[in-house]
């Protein structure tokens, strides 16, 4: 349970990181290449499903980062 608690907050903050490197600029190249990966079948349908994808998106950012 606090493993996860701790990896949801890496997850945030590495989001948090990615969001800072492209200026919050969500409508870049970067990130319409990003949503087309991620969801070129369709976006989920609730807000729920999209948030839960975004919060394991970024804790896939988390573990990779960890390799360096």
């Amino acid at each position: 349970m606090l493993r996860d608690a701790l990896e949801t907050l890496r997850a945030l903050v590495e989001l948090l990181r990615l969001a800072c490197v492209t200026r919050f600029r969500f409508r870049s190249s970067y990130w319409q290449w990003r949503m087309h990966t991620a969801f070129g079948r369709g976006w989920p349908e609730s807000r729920r499903q999209r948030l839960h994808a975004l919060v394991d998106y970024g804790r896939w950012i988390a573990r990779m980062r960890r390799f360096d």
